[in-house]
């Protein structure tokens, strides 16, 4: 099949021609015709399957074609909802891409910069704004954009952005727009909270779904090590010098973890960077581009601030913490073995992680290797370390710092 096939117009095809791109994938396929239809539409698709085209063409086009004879100024007709910075911006960049022979404006508006310039953008009037939801109802409240006359919804991450506490944000931003809207939810997951969300905004759904969330990667090896969680950066080390080559993503759970993996790297003279929310957006940016660029060959993240990066022919995710949410782990192991490029995916177990890989193998129906050969085993008798709290204080010692930060957001 042709875009040729799915009916798009002539800007769009020119468009997308310039791009170097030929044929949809099949998200793309699937997705595209269903909006042109003005169906709402929920797809799950893992990240790397072309999505964000499979809602920004469709999206172009109807508007291309039902524009009103010209007049003065521009109103928002589709809106985008996206959780993170790097998200929007790439979803940004898609819409000038295809939109490039088409008179219809786009803007990304996100929280960490100036609102002054993203002020004057919206004033002049665009067609399209992509958005992270905070600063999307800052600007709101300045009565800095009208959502009145959307008629295009598209909630794309829906994973993520319940996974970050945006929930109610989005539900608030979904009822300031008009109820006769046309509603878009993309996924990489589908836990029980999505398809909550889906129940309540979306109408009627057609259901799209591209990889199976439960199927892990053809082209991707896994090995599972057990390890007492106080010697997994050894075990992380010892297997960089003897075993992990090539360009490296290692995932941990929380920004302090990043933190202090990179530290401990950096100081056995591994070039590294790292990606979690408490950096600045030009930090992140200047990170992921040295990674990209081979100027690194590690690159320590968050979920939430690696999804939906974009890498070329990765080697190896090391899930140095395992993820609670077994989705989770089949989405960060399938960033690796692309484009029918092989890779390896090694994962750290403790004894307070063993019930994750359960979950985890029950999800993919595989049981994942165990490597039993390194110098760091995990006694079987071990049992996991659980904290008692006594009044407001652990039952021994003091408030260990997380707990003293414990209203701030971990990602």
């Amino acid at each position: 099949m042709s875009f040729k096939d799915l009916k798009l117009n002539k800007p769009l095809l020119k468009a997308v021609a310039d791009a170097g791109y030929d044929n949809p994938t099949l998200v793309q396929e699937l997705t595209i015709p269903m909006v042109l239809d003005r169906k709402d539409v929920i797809t799950s698709a893992q990240t790397g399957t072309g999505k964000t085209a499979a809602f920004a063409l469709p999206i172009l086009q109807l508007l291309y074609d039902k524009q009103d004879a010209p007049k003065k100024g521009k109103t928002v007709k589709a809106l985008v909802i996206s959780p993170t910075r790097e998200l929007a911006l790439q979803i940004g960049k898609n819409f000038k891409t295809y939109g490039a022979y088409t008179n219809l404006r786009s803007t990304v508006i996100f929280g960490g910069v100036g609102i002054e310039p993203q002020i004057e953008i919206l004033t002049k009037g665009v067609d399209i704004v992509v958005a992270t939801p905070g600063r999307l109802l800052d600007l709101h409240k300045q009565d800095a954009i009208n959502l009145d006359h959307v008629e295009i919804l598209v909630l794309d991450e829906a994973d993520l952005m319940l996974d970050m506490g945006f929930i109610d944000d989005v539900k608030k931003i979904e009822r300031l727009c008009p109820e006769t809207k046309q509603n878009l939810l993309f996924s990489a997951t589908m836990p029980y909270k999505v398809e909550e969300l889906a129940k309540d905004i979306l109408k009627a759904p057609e259901r799209i779904e591209v990889t199976p969330t439960s199927s892990a990667a053809v082209n991707v090896e896994q090995l599972l090590f057990y390890v007492p969680k106080r010697n997994k950066i050894e075990l992380c080390l010892h297997l960089l010098r003897n075993t992990i080559k090539g360009n490296i993503l290692i995932f941990r759970r929380t920004k302090f973890g990043v933190d202090k993996l990179e530290q401990t790297l950096t100081k056995n003279g591994y070039l590294v960077e790292r990606l979690h929310g408490d950096r600045t957006q030009a930090e992140r940016q200047t990170a992921l581009g040295k990674f990209k660029n081979g100027m690194v060959k590690i690159l320590i993240a968050t979920d939430v601030a690696a999804r939906g990066i974009d890498i070329d022919q990765l080697d190896a995710v090391v899930n140095f913490d395992l993820p609670s949410v077994p989705e989770t782990y089949v989405h960060r192991i399938g960033r690796t073995g692309r484009a029918g490029f092989f890779g390896m995916a090694y994962s750290f177990c403790s004894a307070d992680e063993k019930s994750y890989i359960k979950k985890i193998e029950h999800l993919i129906n595989v049981q994942i290797p165990v490597e039993q050969e390194h110098p760091y085993p995990l006694d079987p008798k071990e049992k996991p370390i659980v904290h008692k709290r006594q009044g407001s204080k652990y039952k021994k010692g003091r408030k260990s710092e997380a707990s003293k930060k414990k209203k701030k957001r971990w990602y």
